[in-house]
């Protein structure tokens, strides 16, 4: 027996390789999340409620009762809004001061200032302008993507090879050519990171925001369980958050593939 067979039949396939140390590591999760809830926790506990045994059939049963898909869509449909609304005013703002270099050192320190404020501070403020609805939930997801957009537009800008604006300002091109034919495809890779980590942002920051009134969403499914005290609920939501957010990081890598994976840091 040759030595490339024997190493065949020793080595395990690729795909056995591939996925055996996730499915290794959720295996070890989900019975230290059995363990602690089920054989640590006492026999009249909360902790009791959250056990694996119990939320699956939670989610089923809401499934099932037509509860989690509406909430899903609107979840989905609010981040997808936000985001927009993130992107749109980002990009054009990340373009300005990254070609404008009085207008970055203008803008540094209130950047600076405002992106280091959490975006859930904003919802007093955003309830009362907008009111009880959707718009103050867009409202906190579109200032929490925003600073990725623009800090990652802004570092792209920056990076361009000084040698191409000059070629193309020796042409005689206009500043719209420079931007859309020179600048747009030179930060296409950070553009796309800072989209991707916009998403994430905005993910995580739309729970929160759809517990400020509004009834409906995945936010609202959290607190609505919580006040009929079905932590199994609770967690069998929590448990659907996270995964459609692993969903959504997944599409976002098939669909954006930076060329400089990585996000960027903003240097006033």
């Amino acid at each position: 027996m040759t030595t490339t067979t024997v190493r065949s039949v020793i080595d395990p396939p690729v795909a056995v390789r591939r996925w055996a140390p996730p499915v290794g590591a959720i295996v070890v999760a989900v019975g230290l999340w059995w363990l602690t809830t089920t054989v640590l926790s006492a026999p009249h506990s909360l902790l009791r409620q959250a056990a694996p045994q119990r939320v699956v059939p939670a989610i089923v049963d809401l499934f099932s009762r037509g509860v989690l898909l509406p909430d899903i869509g609107i979840s989905l449909w609010r981040l997808v809004i936000g985001l927009a609304v993130a992107v749109v005013i980002g990009i054009p703002a990340g373009l300005l001061l990254g070609l404008n270099t009085t207008a970055e050192r203008a803008a540094a320190p209130l950047v600076q200032f405002v992106r280091m404020i959490s975006p859930l501070s904003w919802a007093p403020i955003a309830v009362a302008v907008f009111g009880i609805g959707n718009e103050p939930v867009i409202f906190l997801i579109a200032v929490a993507a925003v600073w990725p957009v623009l800090i990652n537009t802004v570092a792209g800008v920056r990076a361009v090879d000084p040698g191409f604006l000059d070629v193309a300002r020796s042409f005689h091109a206009t500043r719209w050519e420079l931007i859309t034919a020179v600048v747009l495809p030179a930060v296409r890779g950070q553009l796309q990171t800072g989209v991707r980590v916009a998403l994430g942002i905005a993910w995580v920051v739309l729970v929160p925001a759809e517990m400020l009134g509004v009834r409906s969403g995945l936010g609202y499914q959290v607190l609505n369980a919580r006040d009929q005290l079905a932590y199994d609920q609770v967690v069998a939501v929590i448990v659907v958050i996270g995964a459609l957010g692993f969903l959504l990081d997944v599409v976002a890598r098939r669909l954006i593939s930076p060329e400089r994976p990585g996000a960027a840091s903003y240097r006033g």
